[in-house]
């Protein structure tokens, strides 16, 4: 087996066969606090208070939240309104911490002047509300309001104003999440994020890949090449809108980086007969990546100009998937060093090397949480394929999916979700598609691609 075929067998179980310009984020014009208060950044900030209701065990006990229709300010009917509170329930509902209350056993007339009447909501054993309307701002631009409010409390907790171009309503319906989602659980959320992925289409024996990006529950999605060369391994900057990701132009693998805000792509070079990654350090100004060496394979990092190569790891084995700790002062990787594939853990200049997995089967594709406290990882064996995730020593390991073939685990902006994809066998020969979990094992679901998708990557947050 040469070495080309043995680094894609080690580090991409997955592969069976072998310009977009106009993609910079609408501009929030400006967020108002408090309904009137002076202009601040888009999203307003959570109060220094704490959640304002106690959602302690809320992953067994989702909260109770109530999402009415939002309307015009003379509380007639909105289409954009409407839509964004259906992105908003969704977004709440499938995160797994709220249960979003069917809105047929909303009681008429709950909302006068503006607040809510109490009663109405606690009834129906809402713990939150959520309330708003839709206005034309004049000048192309729409003006969006909402409140947010503890039903338990009897008061507001939250009052923003965003002012967007129309177009601009679903990010408008994920920032309103992300509010809402700091004020009631205490943390940042994840709905204002973007995946990039691999779409895959065409027949088996010769599929056309390509690199593609889309808001994280799988709307607006874009294609970002054309398909001409095979495109693999898509990883986000952690701080600015940028992509890198391996394309096989004239059957040679070399590292671009993808503009996100003008559609530019760039080269940062070719790094030898097989190149692996590549994955961006914490600051976004290099990359790590595997680069074959004779019989074996090398972690390096070169900056993201392509210059300075540093090697990590010699190549007398094969060292793959490097995945930085959040503050860059580790890095995970996959190697068959001691003989089969399993994970290590070494400082970032290449030094310590440890061992961190000792379970049953073969282990790959570490991913570091951006919260520092779990690894996710691919483990197979007798029983198939898995994703999993463990703590940086190796210890708490726990299965979190299975299948006949589950890979490339990514974590959302807070931590608190993994997307993967799940292929399965078909009469075509194969359907590979997106997938999310909570790191609890539960709330698994399906992500909508317009063709087959692999290789997810995900965001930080947008704003």
């Amino acid at each position: 087996m040469n070495m080309t075929r043995r680094l894609l067998s080690l580090s991409r179980r997955g592969l069976l066969g072998s310009g977009a310009a106009g993609l910079l984020l609408p501009r929030l014009a400006h967020a108002q606090s408090a309904l009137g208060g002076a202009d601040t950044p888009a999203p307003a900030a959570a109060s220094n208070n704490g959640p304002a209701i106690n959602v302690s065990g809320a992953q067994n006990a989702p909260i109770p939240i109530a999402i009415p229709t939002i309307g015009d300010p003379t509380g007639a009917p909105s289409s954009i309104g409407a839509q964004i509170s259906q992105v908003l329930t969704d977004d709440l509902g499938h995160s797994g911490l709220f249960r979003p209350i069917d809105s047929a056993s909303f009681v008429p007339n709950s909302i006068v002047n503006g607040v809510p009447v109490w009663q109405n909501w606690s009834i129906l054993g809402a713990q939150a509300l959520i309330t708003g309307d839709v206005a034309d701002a004049g000048g192309g631009q729409l003006r969006v309001e909402f409140r947010l409010w503890s039903v338990t409390q009897q008061q507001q907790v939250q009052g923003t104003a965003y002012t967007t171009t129309p177009d601009n309503w679903r990010r408008i319906a994920h920032i309103i999440g992300d509010v809402v989602y700091k004020q009631l659980i205490g943390e940042n959320g994840y709905f204002d994020s973007r995946v990039a992925y691999i779409s895959e289409a065409g027949p088996v024996t010769s599929p056309v890949r390509r690199l593609a990006v889309m808001d994280y529950d799988g709307a607006n999605n874009k294609f970002l090449t054309n398909g001409d060369s095979m495109a693999l391994s898509p990883q986000f900057n952690p701080t600015r809108q940028q992509l890198a990701f391996v394309s096989f132009q004239n059957n040679q693998p070399r590292v671009y980086l993808f503009d996100l805000q003008t559609g530019h792509q760039s080269l940062v070079g070719s790094f030898g007969e097989m190149t692996i990654g590549p994955k961006f350090s914490p600051d976004g100004n290099s990359l790590l990546m595997s680069v074959s060496r004779g019989n074996g394979a090398a972690l390096v990092k070169v900056s993201a100009s392509g210059g300075g190569m540093q090697q990590l790891t010699d190549s007398s084995s094969i060292n793959v998937t490097p995945s930085y700790s959040p503050d860059g002062s580790q890095i995970a990787f996959n190697s068959d060093r001691d003989g089969n594939q399993q994970l290590f853990v070494m400082n970032s200049d290449g030094s310590g090397v440890k061992r961190i997995s000792f379970g049953d089967g073969q282990y790959a594709e570490p991913a570091w949480s951006p919260r520092g406290d779990l690894i996710a990882y691919t483990r197979w064996g007798s029983g198939g394929f898995s994703i999993g995730v463990m703590q940086p020593d190796g210890s708490g390991e726990r299965i979190l999916s299975q299948g006949f073939l589950v890979e490339s685990a990514t974590f959302c902006p807070n931590g608190r979700v993994i997307m993967f994809y799940r292929q399965t066998p078909s009469i075509s020969g194969h359907d590979s598609r997106l997938v999310t979990i909570g790191i609890d094992g539960f709330n698994e679901r399906l992500v909508d691609t317009p063709t087959n998708a692999s290789d997810p990557s995900w965001s930080p947050l947008l704003s």
